[in-house]
């Protein structure tokens, strides 16, 4: 069973994801900040991330570049979550080291699928166009 973390500030949110990948029959981890989330990727070792990228203490961009400076955590694959509000720019999510990234609201169905194939790729290979 492939183990995912969540990192999300808002508890529904964080509950709709859980929901969504449930249904893959992952492992959920979840965090509810950057601060966090790095803890938990670097005691649990999940398979796959999904961070939002508006979240207090550390946002989810500076999360991601903290991974990967982490040796162990470097190759684990991130999905970026963006508020419709805030743009992310491809480029500069790919930079930061994202695999893929999704403007909320996004559909579920996406997001599954993406999880799905990183965590079944076993590398942080980038998927963004």
């Amino acid at each position: 069973m492939y183990r995912v973390l969540i990192a999300d500030d808002e508890p529904h949110m964080l509950k709709f994801i859980e929901f969504t990948l449930r249904k893959g029959n992952f492992e959920i981890l979840k965090a509810k900040d950057g601060v966090q989330a790095l803890e938990v990727a670097e005691a649990q070792k999940p398979n796959v991330i999904v961070l939002d990228v508006l979240m207090p203490g550390m946002d989810g961009v500076t999360a991601l570049k903290n991974l990967k400076k982490k040796p162990v955590l470097k190759l684990i694959p991130v999905i970026l979550l963006t508020a419709r509000g805030h743009t992310l720019d491809p480029e500069e999510a790919k930079k930061a080291g994202a695999s893929y990234y999704l403007t909320k609201p996004f559909s579920p169905t996406e997001l599954l699928k993406q999880v799905q194939q990183l965590a079944a790729s076993g590398s942080s290979q980038t998927v963004l166009n």
